[in-house]
């Protein structure tokens, strides 16, 4: 034969076949049109939770640096409380204290047997009862003579307050306060505290705060002089601390009588809240004048806006509130009552009174209210002129 013959052991290699990748392996992450219920559903939740935090970031941003229009308001006067006749604007508060005070709030009429609250033509003086101990009849193992009063008109939003005080209580046990609130409809009415302290025995800064049902917080841009202590108003966190500021080191107490007391301005209106604490020496001419302008004081020591708190909702039916309460909730507690007062002895000539010391405890504030009387000499307040100016 003159070649060679292909026989079946000898054909050579079998034709190639392209194998298809699409066919054989899984599908690409990126290629959508395989992608099966499930897989689009997580594509889906994950499209919509970046878009739920850049939303929910864009608004804390926007709400951090927003801040109230506080656009200048005429005022015109509507109030005022002042002169021998200054308590006759107010109911007096009696009985035992909703706050846990061990103190006897008295009506008018106790409070005038016992010298408790007095008016001249320029002043107003509301006191504690220093005569009461542990063993007269009526006596004070449970509780001192006190006086809490409440104006009898109420007030909404839209208004401002000026409130002159010559005089802060001071003394171990003691919690001063000049407030405003709707007690009936607390707290979901509010409360405003314009001056409040507990257990104050020299200077000390005042504090300025807010207590409010939900939905109210200062966690926002403020412009203030005041130091800011907490940015929760709600009464139900921080154990109904509220959302304070403090002022100076010697916005009450001693150094704040010393220097002749001065002016406390709170404007209430749709855009916030603002705490304006004047030293008498720098009390502005337009307050003196009574043609008061906020929009001339500069900022405020305390400042509440309305970013994150409706003020319209959370204030309503503002009565205008003084009292002296002994111990309680806060000035009592143990710890606050022993920092604050460093544990005060009795006087010597009490020291004879051991068994009562006892029973009641050596230290405690408790013991202070019941066996030194003459601790609350200067637990009084001294109040000027108060005026309501409403907006026209």
């Amino acid at each position: 034969m003159a070649g060679r013959t292909k026989n079946a052991f000898n054909m050579g290699p079998p034709p190639a076949y392209k194998v298809d990748d699409e066919d054989t392996l899984a599908p690409r992450w990126y290629d959508v049109k395989r992608w099966g219920k499930k897989v689009w559903i997580a594509v889906a939740t994950i499209i919509a939770i970046v878009i739920i935090i850049i939303v929910v970031g864009v608004v804390e941003g926007e709400k951090k640096n927003k801040y109230p229009d506080y656009t200048k308001l005429s005022y015109s006067l509507t109030d005022t409380i002042s002169g021998t006749s200054f308590f006759d604007e107010f109911d007096y508060f009696s009985g035992y204290d909703p706050s846990a005070g061990l103190v006897h709030y008295v009506d008018s009429t106790v409070a005038k047997q016992y010298n408790l609250t007095y008016a001249s033509s320029s002043t107003a003086i509301m006191r504690v009862d220093t005569s009461v101990t542990a063993d007269t009849v009526p006596n004070a193992s449970t509780g001192r003579f006190s006086v809490r009063i409440t104006s009898k008109k109420q007030y909404s939003v839209g208004n401002l307050f000026v409130f002159d005080v010559v005089h802060t209580p001071i003394g171990c046990g003691t919690w001063p306060a000049l407030w405003l609130s709707d007690p009936a409809n607390w707290p979901t009415n509010g409360e405003i505290d314009l001056m409040e302290n507990v257990n104050v025995v020299s200077s000390a800064a005042n504090q300025m705060t807010l207590h409010t049902s939900s939905g109210c917080s200062m966690g926002v841009k403020r412009k203030e002089t005041g130091k800011q202590l907490t940015t929760s108003c709600v009464n139900t966190t921080d154990g109904n601390a509220g959302c304070g500021v403090s002022g100076s080191a010697t916005s009450f107490g001693s150094g704040f009588n010393s220097a002749g007391g001065g002016a406390m301005a709170m404007e209430l209106r749709t855009e916030g809240i603002r705490i304006w604490q004047f030293a008498r020496a720098s009390i502005p001419s337009d307050i003196t004048g009574g043609s008061p302008d906020p929009s001339s004081w500069g900022e405020a020591t305390a400042d509440f806006p309305n970013t994150d708190c409706n003020i319209n909702n959370h204030f309503r039916n503002q009565s205008i509130i003084a009292n002296i309460d002994l111990c309680g909730s806060w000035a009592g507690t143990a710890s606050v009552y022993a920092e604050s007062c460093k544990c005060t002895p009795l006087l010597p000539f009490e020291m004879e009174r051991r068994l009562i010391v006892t029973v009641i405890g050596s230290g405690t504030c408790a013991n202070q209210v019941a066996n030194n009387a003459t601790a609350f000499t200067d637990a009084y307040w001294e109040f000027g002129k108060f005026s309501v100016y409403s907006a026209s």
